[in-house]
């Protein structure tokens, strides 16, 4: 494949959008992410058949239940201020499918998307009809976007690729790359179905991902996740460093637009270092990037702390409590789950001063609505509960019914659509504002990631 330069901010043609389209409606025909048949061997085969472009890079891979991507994009930025080339994937998208692919810190243009789509589809078509022929399935909507990023890094080229799993990690199809720097950020319930019903069994599914003389960045864990972590790190000769025993955040103040940290690592302590970004949880995926980049560049020693600080002080988070708007305040989170809603919550409760806060909650229907919407429940004043356009989405009627045995029946409203629920949100909220509760009265949109990037484009934000 030839190296391609498009620049990342020119503008797509209409025909490029257009071909974008399409790429994009036969990727979707695929089975969705959220439906994969557990093996490795379709992606490895396409890998082998491009010759293997995953082995091209140095890498990071991160699993975890919450803070995958906030933690993917601070080791972006601190890689990048090394004057190395980055490639990062994650998922889902907010916007554009092409967010899933990112080039230096930016999603790569539509037409590299389109030249790497054209590039590895006869190769996924021939790995397509064998594995058909073997009674299996094609290639699934994320395996296909997983070996574009492949390729894309290795074209670009990068010099570190940050990597995160769709779900779970021994059997996730980013899983055929050799990642240098393994990172676990915290587990919890969630993916049952796949995953399994205990934190033991999803921890043992994520260590998956630790290869043979590693090194492992775990975040704090419950003692029945840090067992199979650990098994696993003996298993594959792996160096493990651990939040709590080998690292800390030591300190953290609330600052304007996010908060100061003070950070201690192996490699040594950083102080007052400016993270803009909400909530506790933030300052922990911190320490995960901070040691993670640590080991993939300085071999396990300090980092120069100009870089740190302008590193961090560069990151960016889209989605993840995130101020889209104000007159009045709308704050958008990606929460979907009991874990990521007490994060939320204590954020909220930390760096905000709403007097009255009514939500826009959207929930899929494969998630625990009624614990995400009890943990939510004493920060709202209100609820209006909707739908993303997702078909997995849980009909609001079934989960108004939730909302009104926790909220009671005065506290809930229900809209189809997630504009009108926005429109009553945001009604509700000007008129408290009007009668003199004052400013401190906003909207927050949660509930799905979905739900986050659909409100995203709906209030101007892409």
């Amino acid at each position: 494949m030839s190296a391609r330069k498009t620049p990342q901010s020119s503008q797509p043609s209409p025909e490029s959008v257009a071909r974008l389209r399409e790429i994009y409606g036969a990727i979707m025909a695929r089975n969705p992410e959220h439906d994969f048949d557990p093996s490795l061997d379709r992606v490895r085969d396409v890998c082998d058949l491009l010759g293997n472009p995953q082995n091209a890079y140095k890498s990071v891979h991160i699993t975890g239940t919450n803070g995958k991507t906030s933690t993917a994009r601070m080791i972006e930025s601190l890689v990048m201020e090394y004057g190395l080339r980055t490639g990062r994937f994650t998922s889902p998208h907010l916007t554009s499918v092409t967010e899933r692919i990112a080039i230096d810190g930016e999603p790569i243009s539509v037409d590299d998307f389109i030249a790497t789509y054209d590039d590895v589809l006869p190769y996924i078509l021939m790995v397509d009809d064998k594995s058909v022929a073997a009674g299996g399935p094609r290639l699934s909507f994320f395996e296909v976007l997983t070996v574009m990023a492949f390729a894309a890094f290795a074209d670009a080229p990068v010099d570190v690729a940050i990597i995160e799993v769709g779900m779970g990690g021994t059997w996730d199809s980013t899983n055929v790359v050799n990642g240098d720097v393994a990172v676990i950020a915290p587990i919890s319930l969630d993916h049952q179905q796949w995953l399994g019903d205990t934190l033991r069994d999803i921890a043992i599914e994520k260590s998956g991902i630790i290869k043979e003389g590693a090194t492992v960045i775990v975040a704090q864990q419950e003692d029945s996740a840090l067992e199979p972590i650990h098994d696993a790190v003996a298993q594959h000769g792996a160096h493990l460093i651990k939040e709590g025993d080998d690292s800390n955040v030591v300190a953290r103040t609330v600052a304007v637009g996010g908060q100061l940290l003070t950070i201690s690592t192996v490699g040594g302590t950083y102080q007052d270092i400016y993270l803009p970004l909400f909530g506790e949880h933030q300052a922990h995926n911190a320490l995960l990037a901070l040691n993670a980049v640590e080991a993939l560049i300085a071999g396990g020693g300090v980092l120069e702390g100009n870089i740190v600080e302008a590193g961090f002080g560069k990151t960016t988070s889209p989605g993840r409590l995130e101020l889209v708007r104000s007159s009045p305040t709308v704050v958008v989170d990606a929460a979907h789950n009991p874990a990521g809603a007490q994060a939320l919550v204590d954020a909220l409760e930390e760096s905000f001063n709403f007097e009255r806060l009514i939500g826009v909650i959207g929930v899929l229907g494969d998630k625990d609505a009624e614990s995400l919407l009890a943990i939510l429940e004493p920060v709202l004043a209100e609820v209006v509960i909707t739908q993303s356009t997702s078909v997995r989405s849980q009909d609001p009627e079934d989960l108004a019914e939730l909302a009104r045995e926790i909220f009671g029946e005065d506290r809930v409203h229900v809209a189809e659509r997630l504009d009108e629920a926005i429109d009553i949100a945001g009604g509700r909220a000007e008129y408290f504002d009007t009668i003199g509760v004052g400013t401190g009265t906003g909207v927050l949109i949660t509930g799905s990631v979905i739900l986050a990037a659909e409100a995203r484009i709906l209030l101007g934000k892409s």
